[in-house]
């Protein structure tokens, strides 16, 4: 039976090392601790290993050796299915690229978390137009997203990371699309939230410029070379 409730012990790593095939590129992260309700920034040059961390905290990429723990759970020990669900209920993803259903609306790509879970009842659709409003794009919530500009569509990628409140939040360059003041609004509210619900926060960033806002922050050089 795999544990599926997180605790306040935020999020663990210890250990972990990757490796693409046939890449030379290597990735050893010896440990790395995250409290909850706590802000961190992951930095570094392009290449470093940023996006791929991310994606080994969110359970999208297997690990050669080493534990990631989100709360009580170690997602070494869950299957693909297993992990899956975790995610939808446990994490919220902010893609480099969005991955948003240009075929639905902005709302509908907001409760998509909820619709996966079967409660995008009231309270669900009130905490989206919530974020939509803080976000400054309740004007599109009836549009389809394929009719947004990039900067919008990131902002709605944002929104559907929150919207169902989740223990961790993972975000891969969510200010990229953004002009300086819209992307202040963005770290705001994502730090806010963390901090608010207690819920652990990890975002990638070139912007160097964000990162005192942050309560830690990793060069991600250090890891690469280890």
């Amino acid at each position: 039976m795999w544990l599926c409730m997180p605790d306040p012990s935020g999020l663990h790593v210890s250990d972990l090392r990757f490796a693409y095939p046939g890449d030379a590129f290597r990735l050893h992260v010896p440990q790395l601790k995250i409290g909850a309700g706590k802000a961190l920034a992951l930095a570094g040059p392009s290449g470093a290993g940023k996006s791929t961390l991310l994606r080994l905290l969110a359970g999208l990429l297997a690990p050669a050796a080493g534990q990631v723990r989100l709360g009580p759970t170690s997602l070494e020990t869950l299957n693909h299915e297993q992990r899956r669900a975790f995610r939808l209920r446990h994490i919220g993803l902010v893609f480099q690229d969005f991955a948003l259903l240009d075929y639905l609306s902005v709302v509908e790509n907001i409760l998509l978390p909820h619709q996966f879970r079967g409660d995008a009842g009231a309270p669900a659709r009130d905490k989206a137009q919530d974020l939509a409003r803080r976000l400054q794009i309740s004007q599109y919530l009836g549009k389809r997203v394929s009719r947004l500009s990039q900067g919008e569509r990131q902002r709605v990628a944002v929104a559907r990371a929150l919207v169902h409140e989740p223990q961790f939040i993972l975000a891969d360059e969510p200010t990229a699309s953004l002009d300086p003041a819209r992307g202040r609004i963005v770290v705001d509210l994502l730090i806010e939230d963390a901090r608010r619900r207690g819920a652990c926060l990890v975002m990638v960033t070139h912007d160097p410029g964000l990162l005192p806002f942050f309560d830690q922050t990793v060069r991600m050089e250090d890891f690469a070379a280890a």
